[in-house]
């Protein structure tokens, strides 16, 4: 078998990425699984490196970006990230501890526990939208869980990947965590490392590409993808609450957020109140319309194109645009400004309805029964989230039941992310796998069985040879 640096040719700024999981499995392969306080004070390293250098990673982002809030990377990043540690270490000891499990009556006085042990190394991809806490919250919980990292920043955020570059490398020697800088090839080699477990955040696309990759070593993935989280908007619960939540989650960071509402799905009766509600919530939360200093800009001029191209392409079909929120058209006095727009009377030839949007424009689909919606939501693939805006009870049920996505948020959009207890991840085309809670501790572990035996046992009694006593066992088992 072939050294692991020979497997990649070194395409980055720094060391061979090959190299460092070489080091890094030698390191851990050395000195074993770090026990409860070794983690605990990993978990505090990374939190006080958050905290001491908040704003130079504001800065860091608000550069990348062009535009974002200094406030908005704080509650949308900082926050639940270091919450996020705060909960790994209070619970870890409970984590980390052995789990008896069940023997049946034909191997009693024996004894079957799971104990969970770290993979060994980490790789992390993480993109550009949330550069830090979908880099860092995948990393802090790979190293309660008593791993080694290697981490992939996205490029598009370039002085933000080169600050938790820095940060990262004054906080842990190499062989525990090391960030791994460089374009779309430095991925694609990266992707392709023997690590023992892989987590990659993006589009589906790529996560496409990143199995296949992965799949060459065996190395076992999770994907967290997106694709097109709808919101449904019950008859007659279209309000002040419902548009102000349903405009937070589509509009922070100018919606470029993996489970922002891509779409919603309003009964026929309610267009005309939803519109003018959004665009009350709109003009509320931005005061100061598109060039607000808390409304965000659009990550590059691609990403830009794209957004404005999915707008052209359904007005040239035929759908209504209506920008939203106060003095719309200032969008253009400011570089990849894209204002709150709204798309009305949308038709499912249109690329809007067919591509995950990532940008501040809302498609609004109408129904008339919710089994139109429901059936509406299913002939498309699996989303990452799925929204419900209305009254509990029956038909909020139906629509849980009848459908399959990652989360749900229930009059509320977003903020099932943030709920450290709960597991986040998607289903079928928007992921594979999730992390949070201890279902993250436990993607990034391996459940090892043991089966300890007692002097006395009897499972003995049915070895060879075979007699009256193994016949009368076997009419018992079979009972």
């Amino acid at each position: 078998m072939k050294h692991t640096s020979e497997l990649v040719a070194d395409t980055t700024t720094g060391p061979n990425p090959a190299e460092i999981l070489d080091r890094q499995r030698t390191a851990y392969l050395r000195d074993g699984a770090p026990d409860l306080a070794t983690r605990r004070a990993d978990l505090g390293k990374l939190r006080a490196l958050l905290v001491e250098n908040r704003r130079a990673l504001e800065e860091a982002v608000a550069a990348d970006f062009g535009h974002r809030s200094h406030n908005e990377t704080a509650i949308m990043e900082l926050v639940p990230t270091v919450e996020g540690i705060d909960y790994l270490s209070k619970n870890l000891r409970r984590f980390m501890a052995p789990e008896r499990r069940h023997v049946s009556a034909v191997f009693r006085m024996a004894r079957a526990r799971v104990a969970y042990q770290p993979l060994g190394v980490v790789g992390i991809i993480s993109p550009w939208n949330y550069p830090l806490n979908l880099a860092l919250m995948p990393l802090a919980t790979a190293l309660a869980a008593g791993n080694s990292v290697m981490l992939k920043p996205s490029e598009l955020t370039p002085r933000t990947s080169a600050l938790m570059q820095r940060l990262l490398k004054g906080a842990f020697k190499e062989d525990k965590v090391a960030v791994v800088t460089g374009d779309a090839e430095v991925a694609k080699a990266f992707s392709a490392l023997p690590f023992d477990h892989l987590m990659f955040t993006g589009s589906t696309k790529v996560g496409r590409a990143v199995m296949r990759a992965a799949s060459d070593n065996l190395t076992p993935v999770t994907l967290e993808l997106g694709g097109k989280s709808p919101t449904v908007v019950a008859r007659g619960a279209v309000g002040t609450m419902s548009a102000r939540r349903i405009a937070y989650g589509k509009l922070a960071n100018a919606g470029q957020t993996c489970v922002a509402p891509d779409y919603a799905l309003v009964h026929q009766d309610d267009v005309e109140a939803f519109t003018a509600a959004f665009d009350a919530a709109t003009g509320k939360f931005y005061p100061g319309g598109p060039t607000s200093d808390d409304y965000s800009t659009i990550v590059s001029d691609g990403h830009f194109d794209r957004l404005t191209g999915l707008i052209e392409d359904a007005r040239a079909k035929g759908a209504r645009i209506v920008t939203v929120g106060h003095d719309a058209g200032d969008a253009a006095k400011r570089n990849r400004t894209i204002a709150p727009t709204l798309i009305l009377d949308p038709t499912g030839d249109m690329d809007i309805m067919q591509e995950e949007i990532f940008g501040p424009i809302l498609p609004i689909m109408t129904y008339r029964t919710l089994e139109e919606a429901i059936a509406f939501v299913n002939c498309r693939p699996r989303p990452l989230a799925l929204y419900w805006f209305g009254p509990s009870g029956e038909e909020q049920d139906r629509l849980l039941t009848k459908t399959t996505s990652g989360n749900v948020g229930i009059n509320s959009t977003v903020l099932h992310v943030a709920q450290d207890d709960l597991p986040f991840g998607g289903v079928g085309e928007s992921g594979i796998g999730a992390y949070h809670g201890i279902e993250g501790f436990r993607r990034f572990s391996h459940a090892k069985g043991i089966y300890a035996q007692g002097r006395w046992n009897l499972a003995d009694l049915a070895m060879a040879p075979f007699g009256r006593v193994a016949e009368q066992l076997l009419k018992f088992m079979l009972r």
